[in-house]
């Protein structure tokens, strides 16, 4: 298949951008067995020993969802779209993917990582009212704490967005 250039140049960030979040994903996965083992169950009983790991457990998850399978789900998009008669993206268009949502994504999903050690430790020190640990989160700093989730989530919505519509209209126009 004879892609253009610009497709190369995306293909291989995002390929580049998955298999270093796959390590990611493996080290936080790990990281995550190791700090929950620190959370012996005599400190924490059942229900408090789950709602402290939870939080950090689904960071592993996300990983592999939000910054391994969606980028190469829409890089497997963008090439079945060339090979049924779409037209090429353009080259902004692949900028909103390559470099929008993959920062947004890993944004993320480092806030999922940081609030899940704040969760974690907080139960550690033996702190049990989830939240207080919440509110606790950010240095307690409400404001600034959703404002950071509200640029990091928006942030992932729109680029992923205008990328998915991008390839939508691609789709129905044939190349030229």
């Amino acid at each position: 298949m004879n892609l253009p250039e610009h497709y190369r140049g995306a293909l291989r960030a995002v390929i580049r951008y998955t298999v270093v979040m796959a390590f990611v994903g493996l080290l936080i996965g790990i990281s995550f067995l190791e700090s929950a083992k620190k959370l012996p169950f005599a400190a924490a009983p059942a229900g408090v020993h789950v709602e402290a790991v939870l939080p950090l457990a689904l960071v592993h998850g996300h990983v592999f969802v939000m910054t391994v399978l969606m980028p190469l789900a829409m890089a497997g998009a963008l090439l079945m779209s060339l090979r049924i008669g779409g037209s090429p993206v353009s080259r902004r268009s692949l900028l909103w993917l390559t470099r929008g949502y993959q920062s947004f994504a890993a944004a993320s999903v480092m806030l999922m990582l940081v609030k899940g050690y704040h969760v974690l430790l907080a139960v550690r020190g033996g702190q049990t009212d989830f939240a207080a640990i919440d509110d606790g989160f950010l240095g307690g700093h409400g404001v600034w704490r959703y404002a950071i989730y509200a640029f990091a989530h928006a942030g992932l919505g729109v680029t992923l967005g205008v990328f998915l519509v991008a390839l939508w209209r691609s789709l129905s126009r044939r190349p030229g």
